[in-house]
């Protein structure tokens, strides 16, 4: 698990709640508009990042090897065919009325204000702010409006829930690895799947108090009435459509990879 120190699951869940095809002018334009576009981009590197550390954290690999592991990860994940999967998955699982009511909020200065907020926190880098204020922010907002409204914003935009999903994806993409890599020597990818999949509920305790750090840190520049509006336009029909919908898409975007990571290095460690 010491890729979950390294791929940050406050930064993955903004990665799910904050491409592109022309199936649908108009989902394409929500898209745009959202912060969307900015956040999936860095994807790919975040995913490679990860599992470049974590097989070098785990000292089973020599650096030059796990720098190669990594490349192949990065490669493995397109951000064009996410945005287009997303653009089709807007379209089909959301009403014309749906996505004008998503893209109205995503036009407002609120909305924009909240966008740019994501976009900065989501960057990699970022992550080293969120851990240094992380202990002012809980003693500054502790028992706080703000505090007490994150049970509501986690539920709304399944941030926590996205998060473990996410984090479980970058383990399955190491198991992969480190299954090509050890061969017939050690235990199989399915074996480590069973593994990681067993260890959800430990993962979920982990990924919940990091995920409240990154709101935190996220959202501390906005007003308690500004979270409040932002919640209730995710809890709305239109907004609870599209977070299900973009969290969703993204989810497949980036487990489905996982198979090819294992094939593409089972050929490289292991070439006839």
């Amino acid at each position: 698990m010491r890729a979950l120190s390294q791929v940050k699951p406050a930064l993955l869940f903004l990665l799910l709640v904050c491409g592109s095809a022309t199936a649908s002018p108009l989902a394409d334009s929500v898209l745009r508009v959202s912060p969307i576009d900015e956040v999936v981009a860095q994807y790919p590197a975040m995913m490679s990042q990860g599992i470049r550390q974590g097989l070098k954290q785990s000292g089973r690999v020599e650096p030059f090897v796990a720098n190669t592991i990594s490349s192949v990860v990065s490669n493995a994940f397109s951000v064009a065919e996410i945005r287009a999967r997303l653009v089709e998955d807007l379209d089909q699982g959301l009403s014309e009325g749906q996505l004008n009511s998503v893209l109205a909020w995503y036009e407002t200065p609120l909305a924009e204000k909240i966008s740019q907020a994501e976009v900065a926190a989501s960057n990699p880098d970022s992550w080293k702010q969120v851990e240094a204020n992380a202990a002012a922010l809980q003693a500054e907002y502790k028992g706080s409006e703000r505090a007490k409204l994150f049970t509501r914003f986690d539920r709304a935009a399944r941030a926590t829930e996205s998060a473990v999903d996410t984090t479980v994806a970058v383990q399955l993409g190491l198991a992969s690895a480190m299954a090509a890599f050890n061969g017939s020597k050690g235990p199989t990818f399915e074996q480590l799947q069973q593994k990681i999949e067993n260890q959800r509920g430990m993962l979920r305790g982990m990924v919940a108090q990091q995920v409240y750090d990154g709101y935190l840190y996220t959202y501390q520049d906005l007003s308690p009435s500004e979270l409040k509006a932002y919640i209730e336009f995710l809890e709305s029909d239109a907004g609870s459509a599209f977070t299900r919908t973009v969290t969703n898409s993204v989810q497949r975007s980036i487990t489905e990879p996982v198979e090819s990571v294992g094939n593409q290095l089972v050929r490289f460690f292991n070439p006839r």
